[in-house]
């Protein structure tokens, strides 16, 4: 069974088995990223991290394209104050603080805005002849949202520079060499491998997954003690739960374990 609900922008699918899917809805365009779209996706995120009822995550753009960037139509007569007042960094903050994981499924493009918006996600899927690029650059601007910040954590310096600096495309195989792609599938099988992916995150205890998130994502910044201790506290608390002491029975037990997100 799959419930949903849609608008111009995106098309949210919540399904029975503790997920959902957030779609990129508008392939007239690329699924360039305008104001609306980037509005429609925090909105949608917004309300999915407050349903305990979904466990993970799969942002997708459809089968030709995750999302070619933003609407260059915005930008064009865009001004510095106009840019200050609109404070679109808080859509994508949304995106990348709900505490689900979250898997990008990428097929196509995913160029600019729409890289970023993958990089924001924790696991990224992408077809093997799926194309990322940050090209800014050439039309005199640079990334906006994560690109020059979340890229060198992905893939070094080195990698991001000549990525960044030139606005060249690379390839699938050729991201997944660098790091910044989770795994590599044929095109055709992309959204159904991340749904399987999310899933299978979906069956286990809620509270230990997205701990485990909140964890790797908080050190990231962190000196290697500060991270570990952060990584002890998580640990520790998550004795507390009412999920640790299900996992650990029905292990000892041979069963399936029952989780309830408590």
């Amino acid at each position: 069974m799959t419930l949903s609900t849609g608008d111009q922008a995106i098309v949210v699918d919540r399904h029975a088995n503790r997920t959902a899917t957030v779609k990129l809805n508008r392939p007239q365009v690329k699924n360039a990223l305008d104001n609306a779209t980037r509005q429609a996706l925090a909105a949608a995120f917004t309300t999915l991290a407050a349903d305990r009822d979904i466990r993970a995550i799969v942002l997708t753009g459809g089968p030709e394209v995750f999302a070619a960037g933003a609407d260059i139509n915005e930008f064009v007569d865009e001004t510095p104050v106009g840019l200050m007042r609109k404070r679109e960094e808080r859509h994508w903050q949304t995106i990348a603080r709900v505490p689900q994981p979250l898997i990008a499924a990428v097929n196509g493009y995913a160029l600019g805005g729409g890289m970023e918006l993958a990089m924001s996600c924790d696991i990224i899927i992408a077809g093997e002849g799926a194309k990322f690029g940050q090209p800014e650059v050439r039309i005199g601007i640079i990334p906006g949202a994560g690109g020059t910040q979340r890229l060198p954590r992905a893939v070094g310096k080195y990698n991001a520079m000549r990525m960044i600096l030139t606005g060249d495309l690379i390839s699938a195989p050729e991201a997944l060499a660098m790091g910044l792609v989770s795994r590599l599938v044929p095109d055709a099988d992309v959204e159904s491998e991340a749904l399987s992916l999310a899933a299978r995150i979906a069956a286990l205890p809620p509270l230990a997954v997205q701990a485990a998130k909140q964890a790797i994502l908080m050190s990231e910044n962190l000196p290697l003690e500060a991270g570990l201790y952060l990584e002890r506290r998580s640990f520790e608390g998550l004795f507390a739960s009412a999920d640790k002491r299900e996992g650990m029975q029905a292990f000892l037990q041979k069963r399936p374990p029952k989780f309830t997100g408590d």
